[in-house]
Formats: C-alpha cells, sequence, structure tokens
C-alpha cells in the first residue's frame, strides 16, 4: 500500500511536505518552569518599587538594583551555555519635561542579551517585557510598587525564556529583553528601536510581553488559556503609494505585525491546542500603549501579548483596601503557572523563528480577469520550499495553501484573484516557515 501511494505522488506530481511539527519545540514547552519564573516574579517584586525616577544606587531598593539583577541573571545563563549570550545595557538619556511624567533628566537603562544565529546573525527576533513599575500617581517614584504582574511577570517570562532556548542553537539570532521607561512614555523602547534601526538590526518580529501573569477578570472571568494577541494592521512608515496600493488590491489587514501575530496564532494551535489565542485588531488596548509602538513606529512587526482578564483594581493602584476591594499589583494575585503557559507561547515562536529560513523578498501577484491567479517571489537561499498561502476575504487566519518546491512561482488554478487574499512563506528543512508575506507588487504576463 505505501508503494502504491508513493508512485501515485509521484504520477500525480506531488511534492512531499517537511514536517509539520518539530519534537523539539514539545521539549521547549516542557522545560518552562513555572517554579523559577515565581521565583524570578517574587524577586522583582522584592525590589519595593521599579520606578523609572527610583533609587539607582541601592543594591536591594529600586530600578538600579533590578536592572543590575536581571543582567546578572543573562550572565549566569550565558555561562551555563558556554557564553553564548552577549549581554549589554543599552541607554538613552530622556531629558527633563519631555513629557509631564519626566520631572527631572534620567537614564532610561535596558538590558540586552542577544544569541547569536549561526547563519544569519544580522536577522533578529526579539521578546521582551518591562522592568519598571507604578502606583496610581505616574510621578511617585518612592511609593511600595512591586508590579508583579505589571511587569515582573512579563520580565520574568524572558528570563526563563532565555534559560529554555539557550540549550539549542538557531540560524536566526534571539534578543531577549528589559525595557524601562515605558510607563514614563515608552521610552526604553524608543531608545532600542533606534538602536536596532542604527545598527541594521534586520528585526524579523517583536513579541512584547506585557502583563501574562493574571488568570481572574474584573468582569468575573476566570480562564488560565485565554490570551491576547494586539497588532496593528500595516505599518504607520508605509508611502502614499503603498497607501493607495492597498485601497485598489487590498491588505489592509495584511501588515508585517499582523503576519507576525497569525504566526504566533498558528504555532500555538499547532503545538499547544489548549491555549485560545485570540488576535485582537488593533495595536493596543484602547487608547493605551505598549512597548511594540516605539518599534512599530520605525516600521518594524512588533506585537503586545497579554493575559485576555484584566483586572483594573491590581494595575497603577496604590496598595490599599476600599470597601473590602484589596488594591495593588501585589504577588498574590499572580498565576505563576499561567505566565510559564505565556512564556512558552513565546519560546516556541522564538525557536520557530530562529530556526526559520528568510521571508520571499519580491512577491508579486497576476491573474487579474483569469480564471487562476498567479504568484511569483525571489528564491529565498537555504529554503527547502514554500507555501503559498490563501484565504477568504473575511479569515483573520491563513487557511488554504499549497506547497512548492524547486519554483519561484505558481500558479492555482481555479482561484479566482478578486475572491481570495494571498501570501508566500519559505520553508526550511524542518518545517519551520518565516512569516507570510503578502503581495506588493502586480505583474500581467
Amino acid at each position: 500500500m505505501k508503494k502504491f501511494l508513493l508512485f501515485l505522488g509521484l504520477a500525480l506530481g506531488c511534492t512531499a511536505l517537511p514536517a509539520q511539527t518539530d519534537p523539539r519545540i514539545y521539549d521547549i514547552i516542557e522545560s518552562v518552569s513555572a517554579a523559577r519564573i515565581g521565583n524570578d516574579i517574587t524577586t522583582l517584586a522584592g525590589f519595593g518599587t521599579r520606578h523609572t525616577l527610583s533609587d539607582t544606587v541601592s543594591q536591594t531598593r529600586g530600578i538600579g538594583a533590578a536592572r543590575r539583577w536581571i543582567r546578572a541573571e543573562f550572565e549566569k545563563i550565558s555561562a551555563t551555555c558556554g557564553g553564548c549570550l552577549e549581554v549589554f545595557y543599552q541607554k538613552n538619556l530622556v531629558k527633563a519635561g519631555e513629557n509631564q511624567r519626566i520631572p527631572e533628566d534620567v537614564w532610561v537603562v535596558n538590558v540586552v542579551a542577544v544569541q547569536r544565529g549561526q547563519k544569519h546573525p544580522g536577522r533578529y527576533v526579539m521578546m521582551s517585557g518591562d522592568i519598571d513599575s507604578r502606583v496610581s500617581d505616574a510621578n511617585d517614584a518612592t511609593s511600595d510598587s512591586p508590579g508583579a504582574n505589571d511587569n515582573a511577570s512579563g520580565m520574568a517570562g524572558v528570563l526563563e525564556a532565555a534559560r529554555v532556548l539557550s540549550k539549542y542553537r538557531f540560524d536566526n539570532s534571539i534578543a531577549y529583553v528589559g525595557l524601562s521607561g515605558e510607563e514614563q512614555g515608552l521610552f526604553g523602547g524608543r531608545g532600542l528601536a533606534e538602536y536596532a534601526r542604527d545598527n541594521a538590526w534586520e528585526l524579523i518580529g517583536v513579541i512584547n510581553n506585557d502583563m501574562i501573569g493574571n488568570i481572574r477578570g474584573v468582569d468575573g472571568v476566570v480562564s488560565n488559556r485565554d490570551f491576547r494577541i494586539f497588532s496593528e494592521p500595516v505599518p504607520p512608515t508605509e508611502t502614499e503609494r503603498e497607501r493607495m496600493a492597498r485601497r485598489f488590491y487590498g491588505g489592509e489587514v495584511d501588515g508585517i505585525s499582523r503576519q507576525l501575530a497569525r504566526y504566533i496564532h498558528r504555532t500555538t494551535r499547532t503545538y499547544m491546542p489548549g491555549m485560545n489565542p485570540m488576535l485582537i485588531y488593533r495595536l493596543d488596548r484602547f487608547g493605551r500603549g505598549g512597548h511594540h509602538r516605539p518599534f512599530n513606529d520605525l516600521g518594524f512587526a512588533g506585537v503586545r501579548i497579554m493575559e485576555a482578564h484584566e483586572n483594573y483594581t491590581q494595575q497603577h493602584q496604590d496598595i490599599r483596601v476600599e470597601e473590602g476591594i484589596q488594591y495593588g499589583d501585589l504577588l498574590e494575585f499572580v498565576d505563576f503557572g499561567y505566565a510559564a503557559k505565556l512564556t512558552a507561547v513565546n519560546a516556541i515562536t522564538l525557536a520557530s523563528l530562529g530556526w526559520a529560513p528568510p521571508a520571499p523578498s519580491g512577491v508579486e501577484i497576476g491573474g487579474i480577469v483569469e480564471p487562476s491567479a498567479r504568484l511569483r517571489w525571489e528564491p529565498v537561499p537555504g529554503a527547502k520550499g514554500y507555501k503559498v498561502y490563501w484565504r477568504d476575504t473575511t479569515s483573520p487566519t491563513w487557511d488554504h495553501f499549497r506547497y512548492v518546491e524547486g519554483a519561484s512561482e505558481v500558479t492555482l488554478d481555479g482561484i479566482v484573484i478578486d475572491n481570495y487574499f494571498f501570501g508566500v512563506a519559505a520553508v526550511g528543512e524542518d518545517g519551520h516557515e518565516s512569516p507570510v508575506v503578502f503581495p506588493s507588487g502586480i505583474f500581467r504576463n
């Protein structure tokens, strides 16, 4: 029977797909430790306050002590993997008066650890969390502000992902980042985004984790499976020509950040089917911001991962009890197991992108007033093949594909260009894919 099926496949000209799952990804999921994450959240909350303007000299309190501890943890991880992490501070001076939350000059210091890629060291995928915390008054730099969920949970997730993934080697570089100055105006993200631009980082995508530890919503919903992926529709850096092309050819929800969000969604569905990733089609929560936005501002792909059911009594609050309600971002409200699940979501996405070939460039589409859609693209060095995706124009996810090897163009017979959206991803030998690339050009021959 197997010989017959093989013969039939060859007769029909079928091309065998690379493996669609990688056993190493399941090992990564199993390696993420809720206990280690809980210990890290506890340590970070124990610095009392991590406000951007808090003490930088004390060894036990304030943002200075917190960032030195984070750097030391990255260096410990690097020591266990033979120096596989390049650990450094990246900092920018923010001048007094830049906004109402900067009453004095302050150095905004980020902690960065880079795991250099073996084939493409200049290509990066980044996971970030925030170091700083705050209470009700955004300029209160002295009151206790444990920031257990916002955002010790995200920062602990970054450290744990580095511990787990440092045991592997990847084709692309992975950057594990602690960002400062988020609560004062996204200054850490702005500084690092500018650093990445100025140093010609080819950023595949930024996965910003901001509050990944709460499962009990203020609305009464309790869930340790739901989480949100926020992504903007198209980059703010698009040209007028690109905007006009979108109007006539589509792509209103197909920018690079949206493709990154879909990638995370698909990876989670494949390897962690018990989780419920929610694609949220907006830059961030209504009228609010996160540290992926400065990267988006410069044209980089970036998304925010966070809990689905927030509790506002625990965010940006002085620690107090009013009318029987405990206010404040306290350790007791963080679910370490849930934070571990979302850390695993990040880790498997970083690994999948770390092992993936570069995305295709020069993707073009044809088939206007024809019975079939046609796509072509530039060959990708190191790619085993390509997946040509399409979906209904109202579908949030890529639902159909055709696998292609040995060619950089394809005709989808009977698939009318007017009725679907299309994209192309490169596929490596081990089955890991690049993000999908939406066509940016039209051809008629």
